[in-house]
């Protein structure tokens, strides 16, 4: 996961009475905005296809974990929770219903914690164990293109993507059959492969064979 505009996170109260009983957070179309995910679907299809954006999370607290926090919108049709995932991470387009009536997100968390909320992006996992390397790797200059419209003028503080780290459950190999030869690539450690583009397997466009599908493709700035 790549973290944008590091500088522009909303640290915002997640109040609460000491009974911890639930109350407002911070507006819908708060979240769309400081999450820059208003601007990023208002991008043309084909200038995200290959992205993967949501608002992360971040409590000041290191104690309090994303899985205790609690998130629901209020809304004319009801309440609806946010699927907030246990690395804190919110995946969910703008609903224009909620945008047009200033919907409410509510929480269940103490006055005492905090959260930053920000903008974050990977690359799009494809299905299957059999890719296209230059259409994978094309993520590359697709999420800085992106980041560039996203951040405006503040995209001298965003980072420059370079690589993709693809994160695997255990160990896995990554082998690219090009008309030069064949690549191979084991992960290390942390079970994890970092490619960078190569310009002339981009342009052949060769098949990549992974062992196991990646649970992430993080997108990278070294």
């Amino acid at each position: 996961m790549k973290r944008l505009l590091p500088l522009l996170p909303l640290l915002a109260s997640l109040h609460a009475p000491a009974q911890a009983q639930e109350r407002e957070w911070l507006s819908y179309r708060k979240l769309m905005e400081v999450s820059r995910l208003d601007k990023f679907y208002a991008m043309a299809p084909a200038e995200r296809d290959k992205l993967d954006m949501f608002a992360h999370l971040n409590p000041s607290n290191p104690d309090l974990k994303a899985r205790d926090i609690v998130l629901t919108v209020v809304h004319a049709g009801g309440r609806t929770p946010l699927p907030l995932d246990a690395q804190g991470n919110l995946h969910l387009a703008p609903n224009a219903q909620w945008l047009a009536e200033d919907a409410k997100i509510m929480t269940n968390q103490p006055s005492t914690s905090k959260v930053a909320v920000g903008p974050a992006m990977n690359a799009v996992v494809p299905a299957g164990t059999q890719w296209s390397y230059g259409t994978f790797m094309s993520s590359i200059p697709q999420s800085n293109a992106a980041i560039g419209k996203i951040a405006g003028a503040l995209s001298m503080f965003a980072p420059t993507i370079r690589s993709v780290i693809l994160k695997f459950d255990q160990p896995a190999q990554v082998t690219i059959q090009s008309k030069a030869g064949t690549r191979q690539y084991a992960t290390d450690a942390k079970h994890q492969i970092r490619l960078k583009p190569d310009a002339a397997l981009v342009k052949e466009n060769p098949p990549m064979l992974l062992s196991a599908r990646p649970h992430e493709a993080e997108l990278d700035s070294e």
